[in-house]
Formats: C-alpha cells, sequence, structure tokens
C-alpha cells in the first residue's frame, strides 16, 4: 500500500467534492449504491466496524480499514470513515489497495 499516493488521492476526493463524512451520510451512500469504495480509519470502534463491514457485505461495496489516522492526516477531517462515490477516484484507491 503506497500511503502516500493513497492520501492524494483521498484529498483530491474530498477536493471535487466526491467524498462523503459522518457515519449517517456514509451509510446512506453505502445503502443507495452510490459508493464506491468505503475507507475506514483504524482506530474506529469495533462496533462500528462491524456495522460498516456488514452494511458493505450486504450492498457489496469494497471496503478498507487505513492505517490509524491516516484518514485524518489526508483529509483534515477527523472521523471514522469516508465513502468515495463511485467513479474514477474510487477505482484508483482500489488499485491503490490491491
Amino acid at each position: 500500500m503506497d500511503e502516500r499516493r493513497i492520501k492524494g488521492l483521498m484529498g483530491l476526493c474530498v477536493r471535487a467534492g466526491q467524498a462523503v463524512f459522518g457515519e449517517e451520510a456514509c451509510r446512506k451512500s453505502i445503502s443507495a449504491g452510490q459508493c464506491g469504495i468505503l475507507l475506514a480509519d483504524g482506530g474506529i470502534s469495533d462496533h462500528s466496524r462491524k456495522r460498516y463491514e456488514d452494511l458493505c457485505a450486504y450492498t457489496e461495496t469494497r471496503m478498507a480499514i487505513l492505517p490509524a489516522g491516516l484518514l485524518a492526516d489526508a483529509t483534515g477531517r477527523p472521523g471514522a470513515a469516508m465513502a468515495v462515490k463511485e467513479g474514477s477516484f474510487s477505482e484508483q484507491l482500489i488499485s491503490c489497495l490491491d
């Protein structure tokens, strides 16, 4: 995993309006089929992690657990998760994480 490239792509997603933050907004994005990949911070609680994993499995949405603190470093926003809308940014992030 190339953390530098992932951080850059995450920052671009935010500036381009392709990122959704907040638990409820992320869950709505996933449920509506608009999320290409969910990026969860490694420091989230086990309960939140399980809820995201279950929802992503049910909707067949990709999910990645990032190292703790990477999400806040890359976006400047503290939070547990970031949903990236379907499109080229989510595809590039998926290829970086594979």
